[in-house]
């Protein structure tokens, strides 16, 4: 069953903040969605933190990509996203 929502969020050496932002999209009340978590050649453990979510939780899916900047990992995300609405998100929100 294809999911209603795909939220996308690159993210860049975000370890201090990528935890507080997919708990955020974790505790949402609609649970029909995928989150694609993009990660644009992260060196610290922001990486490590998303693999743990997608571990926990179906909804969540990483990718790993060499570094190309914000804009080539949202395209990215859109050319894996499922969902019927596109939502895009910032790993600092």
């Amino acid at each position: 069953m294809q999911p209603t929502v795909s939220v996308i969020i690159p993210f860049y050496n975000a370890e201090n903040t990528i935890t507080r932002a997919l708990d955020s999209v974790q505790q949402q009340t609609l649970n029909d969605f995928e989150c694609l978590l993009i990660d644009d050649g992260s060196t610290d453990n922001s990486a490590i933190i998303c693999n743990q979510y997608v571990k926990r939780d179906k909804r969540f899916k990483v990718f790993h990509k060499i570094n190309g900047g914000v804009s080539s990992a949202r395209e990215f995300g859109l050319c894996h996203a499922k969902g019927e609405y596109i939502i895009h998100m910032d790993s600092d929100d």
